[in-house]
């Protein structure tokens, strides 16, 4: 086995690497300024001539990628350099020798749970190629204006697990190659909830005034599945941050339903990067452990490279454009009524399958029921948490029988239920309300935990405005109506492919 290893170590590796984070913790607290090195010798090589050779060696073999820009930020992974390695050097080939004077790493915690973000009060990060000094006026500053964010050695300097934290330390050697100089920010986040997300991504996005600052999110995706399944659900994270769906990701993040260790750093990079002027994730590379020579595939860890920039050709409404053909819709809406009818009658559900591409891809969908144009039930997932046939049977169901609206649908009504389905678009923050067209985008209105959403349907059917339709998707979400204007409150539109109803 070579000797950089980092997602499956054997009992002597881990005995190891407590030995070498224990005499780093006494290291650090003789210079508690200066943060040694943790990994190297473990991650990466901790000769000097080594590893400068085998980053050369992963620069040179990375294609070249056009970008309509200089990135604002870049996704990069954290792994051993013999697994991810190959797939970082994407990330770093896209910035190199770019005139970025300051990096933000943005970094998870592996070993140590705090609350909040940490950022690294000491002078500098050393690796085996020299000390990377950190930028302590910008670091001070964070803390003073983010709710967050807090100096501290939490999470960089060993704990009372003994190991230190590599997430953050296998970005720099790749950064102090590709940069010719630069200042660190050195943050690791212990809470990667939504609203720590969010605070922490405003925050940087407002001390950061020019082009020199860049940021770096340090994150693998799923980790031990076997190799197909594996690539199946790293696929559905990547689909998300081309589509810019940061939401949805920290909400399947949050539920388990998507993996990233670094999901967190994803989010809050790509929310930091929009405010300052973003509009588009460039997948650069993804690979997994699987994929390197004598590469074990039946536990393997996901691996991506991303580039963050403004695309002035690039329409941020592509992805408002999902269509279904005729035999797809057919399709879903006979499956939505052999879905409940077969639960009514039977108390079964059914089992389902597709073969088509657009059914098996993840999407939010509502089922809305009728009866003479009359409501009946309407629930649905907003979230993309499984592929388009399940979530369409199941919401099916779930508007049959659950909707606190109505009683359960009976027998006698099978025969009278009109089906219409809303296949949902990725979710899109709106930046100006003026963006928001009444009758073609739905709303979904987040503060802090609440929130709220109404389908574009909603508003033509009730002859609202626009204002209206804030203020009524803010009551959905349990909040005050003109909460729209809060500077806490997120407001995302989308827009719903619909079709069946009174024709289907």
């Amino acid at each position: 086995m070579n000797r950089f290893v980092s997602n499956r170590h054997p009992k002597k590796f881990l005995f190891g690497i407590w030995l070498l984070a224990l005499l780093i913790s006494c290291r650090a607290a003789e210079n508690p300024q200066i943060r040694p090195p943790a990994v190297a010798g473990a991650f990466y090589p901790a000769d000097k001539a080594e590893l400068q050779s085998m980053i050369h060696t992963f620069l040179q073999n990375a294609q070249t990628v056009q970008l309509a820009g200089p990135p604002v930020a870049v996704i990069a992974p954290h792994a051993g350099y013999v697994y991810s390695g190959h797939v970082a050097a994407y990330a770093y080939a896209a910035v190199r020798n770019r005139p970025y004077e300051r990096v933000v790493v943005i970094a998870p915690s592996h070993f140590e749970a705090f609350d909040g973000v940490s950022i690294f009060e000491g002078s500098a990060y050393r690796t085996p190629l020299g000390d990377v000094p950190v930028d302590r006026a910008f670091s001070q500053k964070l803390a003073d204006r983010s709710e967050v964010c807090f100096l501290s050695q939490k999470g960089h300097i060993p704990g009372v697990s003994g190991r230190g934290e590599h997430a953050l330390e296998v970005q720099l050697p790749f950064l102090q190659t590709v940069l010719p100089k630069f200042k660190l920010v050195a943050l690791v986040m212990g809470d990667q909830s939504y609203p720590t997300c969010r605070s922490l991504g405003k925050a940087l996005a407002r001390l950061i005034s020019d082009e020199k600052t860049l940021i770096v999110a340090s994150s693998d995706l799923s980790h031990y599945h076997p190799y197909e399944e594996a690539v199946q659900r790293d696929k559905k994270v990547l689909r998300a941050i081309e589509e810019w769906d940061y939401f949805n990701l920290a909400r399947n993040f949050q539920n388990r339903l998507w993996e990233a260790c670094g999901g967190g750093p994803i989010v809050a990079t790509m929310i930091a990067a929009e405010e300052l002027g973003a509009n588009r994730a460039v997948l650069l590379k993804y690979a997994n452990s699987g994929d390197v020579p004598a590469g074990e595939r039946s536990r393997v860890v996901g691996y991506s490279a991303f580039a963050l920039l403004n695309d002035p050709g690039w329409s941020e409404n592509r992805s408002e454009n999902f269509r279904l053909n005729k035999e797809e819709q057919k399709e879903l809406l006979k499956l939505a009524r052999r879905a409940v009818e077969t639960r009514i009658r039977e108390g079964e559900i059914i089992k389902a399958s597709a073969d088509d591409p657009l059914l098996l891809a993840d999407r939010g969908a509502f089922v809305t029921l009728t009866i003479k144009g009359q409501l009946r039930g309407c629930i649905g997932y907003t979230s993309p948490v499984e592929p388009l046939y399940q979530t369409v049977r199941d919401v099916a169901i779930k508007a049959a029988e659950s909707d606190p609206r109505f009683p359960p649908v009976n027998e006698d009504e099978l025969p009278l239920l009109h089906y219409e389905i809303s296949v949902l678009s990725p979710l899109r923050r709106v930046k100006d309300i003026s963006e928001i067209e009444v009758g073609k985008h739905g709303l979904l209105v987040v503060n802090g935990y609440r929130a709220g959403l109404l389908l574009p349907q909603v508003p033509q059917e009730y002859g609202w405005n626009r204002r209206t339709f804030l203020e009524q998707t803010c009551r959905k979400a349990g909040l005050p109506p003109d909460a729209w204007q809060d500077e806490k409150t997120d407001i995302f539109k989308f827009t719903a492919f619909v079709f069946g109803g009174e024709d289907e």
